[in-house]
């Protein structure tokens, strides 16, 4: 009688399980991060620094297409976050600036990249590995001084997708 239980109990458990797989959720949207120190553009409007739209509530969510060089990353609603007239307040650093990312939700890291414009000031390895729920970057800003805005990029390994923060220095 025993037996049978867990005969049934181990056929319904094999029956049932390629169901679940079915109707959970897919795990592309899990991943979601942005720089908070020195805050970022949606830092700076999840603080209520600056006046903004739906990014207050989503500060972690600015995620597209890698190879961007949009605040946005290229998503319409966060717009604003590319307008430089928005009084963002730039936050005075050094010839270094130390950048920290939070991530509400984590996923494998190919690469976290930061530009000046154009110019890519540094790139660090993320080894293909899920990162804690922080991680801090020294970046050398030398010879740029005066306000600068940098674009920090979050690559994901897994995806064709990346995560954009634009955050305004005064450096020197």
């Amino acid at each position: 009688m025993k037996a049978n239980r867990k005969l049934i109990a181990g056929l319904t458990g094999a029956a049932v399980a390629p169901l679940l797989v079915l109707v959970s959720p897919a795990g592309i949207a899990s991943a979601h991060g942005y720089v908070n120190s020195p805050a970022s553009r949606q830092a700076q409007c999840a603080q209520g620094v600056v006046a903004c739209g739906a990014i207050k509530y989503e500060p972690q969510s600015v995620e597209g297409p890698k190879g961007l060089h949009s605040c946005d990353g290229g998503n319409e609603q966060y717009a604003e976050l590319n307008d430089d007239n928005k009084g963002w307040q730039a936050a005075p650093v050094g010839t270094t600036a130390t950048f920290t990312w939070t991530f509400t939700a984590r996923h494998s890291t190919a690469s976290y990249d930061y530009y000046l414009g154009d110019e890519k000031v540094a790139s660090f390895d993320g080894h293909n590995q899920q990162p804690p729920e922080t991680v801090t970057h020294q970046v050398d800003l030398s010879g740029h001084t005066g306000h600068q805005t940098v674009l920090a990029v979050w690559n994901i390994a897994d995806t064709a997708n990346a995560f954009y923060s634009c955050i305004d220095l005064q450096v020197g």
